[in-house]
């Protein structure tokens, strides 16, 4: 069974400490934003390691694609200006 975009959202938050997260797609195919303090002093690699460690396997099973924004609040907040 295909995970919803819900689900998606909910498997980081899960292995993520998140301030914001939204995830769309069609059940194989995802687009997130995700905003972290996880992500303070990271580049963009290691910022979407934290993603793929967070959804561990089901990076491999479930979920095909995964495009992904990841910011710090600091950035999130300036991208909203």
């Amino acid at each position: 069974m295909l995970p919803t975009p819900e689900q998606v959202r909910d498997y980081i938050a899960a292995g993520l400490p998140c301030e914001h997260i939204e995830v769309t797609g069609d059940g194989s195919h995802f687009e997130a934003v995700i905003v972290s303090k996880a992500f303070d002093g990271k580049r963009p690699i290691a910022r979407h390691q934290l993603v793929y460690a967070a959804l561990g396997d089901r990076m491999k099973a479930e979920i095909h694609a995964l495009s992904m924004r990841t910011l710090t609040p600091g950035e999130y907040a300036k991208a909203g200006d």
